[in-house]
């Protein structure tokens, strides 16, 4: 699968069967999302693989994400803020966490080519999660992303509405969508 095809088919799955997941395969996709620009190049993310029913569990409640429960595993992704913050972060820029999203979405997308289904879960109680898997006070668990193999019984058919192109790239100022010679973005025209 290359680039292209992993961005348009990667989905948030939320209905999986219960069964486990290829440690090698994540741990292959993990490895590329060691690759994404760190400020100072400091690396400041780790990932804990949770494949123990009653951990998810915890993580389940923490989250309040009921499908949770059936995944194969789950990802907790957990980064040094501070450490970041202290060297680089001036007028507190949240480089931190742009480091943690491009090091996510690299890692779901290493999921899909791996053919892992995924799902991202940014909500959850801090304290809860902390304590289901033991990650220290000073740290910051940026994401939860549960894996498994997609249920295609249990799960509706969402029809995808992704934003038009024209709607989201402007030129030279806020608003403008046209670019001299006049041009209008379409995907058609790129």
């Amino acid at each position: 699968m290359n680039l292209q095809d992993a961005i348009k088919t990667r989905k948030s799955t939320k209905s999986f069967f219960e069964k486990k997941v290829d440690w090698k395969k994540i741990i292959r996709s993990i490895d590329l999302a060691r690759f994404v620009p760190m400020a100072g190049n400091i690396y400041s993310l780790k990932y804990i693989i949770v494949e123990n029913k009653m951990v998810i569990e915890k993580i389940t409640n923490a989250c309040q994400q009921d499908f949770v429960r059936l995944a194969g595993a789950v990802i907790i992704v957990v980064s040094d803020r501070e450490k970041v913050k202290k060297l680089y972060d001036y007028k507190d820029k949240g480089f931190a966490q742009q480091q943690a999203g491009a090091a996510i979405q690299t890692l779901l997308l290493a999921l899909t080519e791996n053919k892992i289904d995924n799902c991202w879960i940014g909500f959850f109680d801090d304290n809860l999660m902390k304590a289901a898997t033991k990650v220290p006070e000073s740290m910051t668990i940026e994401a939860i992303i549960a894996l498994g193999t997609r249920s295609k019984l249990r799960e509706k058919q969402r029809q995808s509405n992704k934003i038009e192109l024209e709607n989201i790239v402007f030129f030279e100022s806020w608003g403008n969508n046209k670019k001299e010679p006049q041009t209008k973005v379409k995907h058609d025209n790129i």
